[in-house]
């Protein structure tokens, strides 16, 4: 189980940050992601993160606001969302996937087999 904390409103240009800590397993060999879905659009992804951290990915639309980490010594996932925009309202889900392939860092949501709770999050002044 993925469970999600942090969120809320935000004005322009505010900061949050979103947890996801796994309970019943340990992340060590699942790689991570953040997607995001706003009302009346898809999925999309936000970012994703490697088993170790060591690999990194960004969707455009956040490059250079958002730091996806996390620690696995805290079975925990993080993605600190800075210089937050009204179109970064939606709502943001967690999720993993075991793997083998210590590289793997995908921002495909059919990719992935467990999903967290989804926590909203609203940018507006």
């Amino acid at each position: 189980q993925l469970v999600q904390s942090g969120g809320g409103l935000v004005q322009p240009g505010g900061s949050l940050r979103l947890s996801c800590a796994a309970s019943g397993f340990t992340l060590d060999y699942y790689a991570m992601a953040w997607f995001r879905q706003a009302p009346g659009k898809e999925r999309e992804g936000v970012s994703c993160i490697s088993r170790d951290g060591g690999i990194t990915n960004y969707a455009d639309s956040v490059k250079g606001r958002f730091t996806i980490s996390r620690d696995n010594a805290k079975n925990t996932v993080y993605l600190q969302m800075n210089s937050l925009e009204p179109e970064d309202t939606a709502v943001y889900y967690c999720a993993a996937v075991l793997t083998p392939i210590r590289a793997m860092c995908i921002m495909t949501s059919s990719f992935y087999r467990s999903w967290g709770q989804g926590t909203q999050v609203t940018v507006s002044s």
